[in-house]
């Protein structure tokens, strides 16, 4: 269906043009048969030159602009599409997994309580990967029809990132946190450790288990967020699409790590509903630094 709008905008748009080439050539061929008989002919002829030539070029602008909007809608289709695949996947793999650790207990009776502990650790560590995207899905759906509200507190930000970080990372990577401020913030707890959890969750998935450092800073009438990783960074082609909705780094064929495409978007679009912005710029040597700003704190 999609390859069939493609052929039938682009034929449309070269049958229009070739019209109207065919009719300014016979405008041309006509006013030089008349130019001898009536030269008053000339000025009526000019001016219907000068419109069609404007009418012109707003029908090829026309035209780019159409055909740039399809681009944009199937390249958007084709995320979502990607999207549906990859929630599918990640839908299977935990529920498949609890399903086969349950039926473990369930079977091998004479398991060590040592062993047992394992299995009910992994099959909770399947369920919390569950409910992250399905929280970010939720609230990917949240975002998109504007029904999320702001609930904004006076809360200590360096208690709620040490707490998500010994709940969230330590155990899965150095953390080197740097804290410059010294005044609770008026945030939503909520939101903030979700946007944490996405840029964290994304500096553990590409940081190839290299340290990771995390910044915050009192910038006086805002708080700067800092999540920086020694990763394989994002290349400067990307990066103007990152935050955008599906989308993911590389493509299908290549890509290794597991994700929906919805993490940096939810990340960008509640520093939005904060009054701030998230920021990406290359770390040195290698790696990436995410920088969220929540204004008015």
């Amino acid at each position: 269906m999609k390859q069939k709008t493609a052929i039938f905008f682009y034929s449309l748009g070269i049958y229009v043009v070739l019209q109207f080439l065919w009719w300014g050539y016979h405008i041309i061929d006509l006013s030089e048969q008349l130019s001898s008989k009536n030269s008053s002919l000339d000025s009526r002829v000019l001016m219907i030159l000068g419109e069609g030539a404007v009418f012109f070029v707003i029908l090829i602008l026309g035209l780019w602009k159409i055909r740039a909007s399809i681009k944009k809608e199937l390249a958007l289709s084709n995320r979502q599409n990607n999207f549906l695949l990859s929630v599918t996947h990640e839908l299977k793999t935990p529920i498949a997994a609890n399903r086969l650790y349950l039926q473990t207990l369930l079977k091998r009776s004479s398991l060590s309580e040592e062993k047992k502990k394992e299995i009910i650790s992994s099959a909770l560590h399947e369920n919390k990967r569950l409910q992250e995207m399905i929280d970010n899905i939720l609230t990917a759906t949240q975002l998109d029809n504007n029904v999320l509200e702001l609930n904004q507190q006076q809360e200590d930000l360096k208690e709620i990132v040490e707490k998500l970080l010994n709940k969230f990372i330590y155990h899965r990577c150095d953390v080197d946190l740097q804290v410059d401020l010294k005044r609770k913030v008026n945030i939503d707890k909520m939101l903030v450790e979700i946007m944490l959890s996405n840029l964290l969750e994304n500096a553990v998935k590409y940081g190839d288990g290299n340290p990771i450092t995390v910044t915050i800073r009192d910038l006086k009438t805002s708080v700067e967020i800092q999540v920086k990783d020694q990763g394989v960074g994002i290349d400067k082609t990307q990066v103007n699409q990152v935050f955008e909705k599906f989308y993911r780094i590389g493509n299908e064929e290549t890509r290794t790590q597991k994700g929906t495409g919805l993490g940096l978007y939810i990340v960008s679009e509640l520093a939005k509903i904060h009054k701030g912005k998230v920021a990406y710029e290359p770390n040195q040597p290698k790696g990436s630094i995410f920088k969220i700003i929540l204004n008015n704190v």
